[in-house]
């Protein structure tokens, strides 16, 4: 179980004198918790705080006040690689380090030290799964589109089988179909494979598909913390699309 705390997130401000002052808010008073099974979608217009909250789960920031836990165990107390082990994140727009996607794949759990069989087993599953063509295997990532990226990222965070999949805007650049596939393998994943997600996704049909629970975030603060089953989808998107054109009329 996942447990955050009265968590605040500010930008921090150098001062001459003082050094580090807080500085804005990005996330207030965020009091959350994620159960085994789950599978919540964070929406929220831009700048609400979405990515920057995935980043907090996944310990790429540190919150500025309040506590996060991981089956009762507070994150700061929990070595850094044995919690991405746990809880881990796939960025909207990955990297494979150079690799070609084979060597993407497998890096994970070479690192651990697992047997050839079995890393050649869990790769080809989710290759499988994610309707990977073979012919992948050899490209690097500059001889893939962005989407085709994202799937390739999502199957290598899967190899390692994770307690928590943290998603950030998945089907960003998928077509349609291989949204839709996608969205149904995630959506079995939690019975399947025991793994819980939490995936930021702007795409309300697709989060209205994927979701248990929603989290709607406002100006770095919940907004809404409900089951997807009492979300009244088209008002939701009406608010969104509202908060979105004050904001670009504010710029302009």
């Amino acid at each position: 179980m996942l447990r955050l705390e009265q968590v605040n997130l500010y930008t921090r401000l150098k001062s001459q004198n003082q050094g580090n002052l807080p500085g804005y808010p990005i996330l207030q008073d965020i009091s959350l918790q994620v159960s085994p099974g789950d599978r919540l979608n964070i929406v929220g217009a831009s700048g609400a705080g979405k990515t920057s909250l995935l980043r907090l789960i996944n310990r790429l920031t540190e919150p500025t006040s309040g506590k996060i836990y991981l089956d009762n165990q507070e994150y700061s107390r929990i070595p850094i690689l044995e919690l991405r082990q746990a809880v881990t994140m796939v960025m909207q727009e990955p990297k494979l380090l150079g690799m070609m996607v084979g060597e993407a794949l497998a890096y994970p759990l070479v690192l651990r030290g697992i047997s050839k069989q079995i890393i050649q087993e869990r790769v080809n599953y989710w290759r499988e799964q994610l309707h990977i063509p073979e012919a992948w295997l050899n490209k690097t990532e500059v001889h893939l589109s962005s989407g085709e990226r994202q799937l390739v990222a999502i199957a290598r965070a899967l190899v390692i089988q994770p307690q928590i999949l943290l998603l950030d805007e998945p089907t960003s650049a998928l077509d349609i179909g291989t949204a839709a596939h996608l969205i149904h393998i995630l959506t079995q994943l939690p019975h399947t494979h025991s793994i819980t997600i939490v995936m930021v996704n702007h795409q309300l049909e697709l989060a209205a598909e994927f979701s248990t629970r929603l989290l709607h975030l406002h100006q770095g603060q919940i907004f809404t913390n409900q089951p997807a089953t009492e979300i009244n989808w088209q008002q939701l998107k009406t608010h969104l699309s509202q908060v979105e054109a004050q904001a670009t009329a504010e710029w302009i």
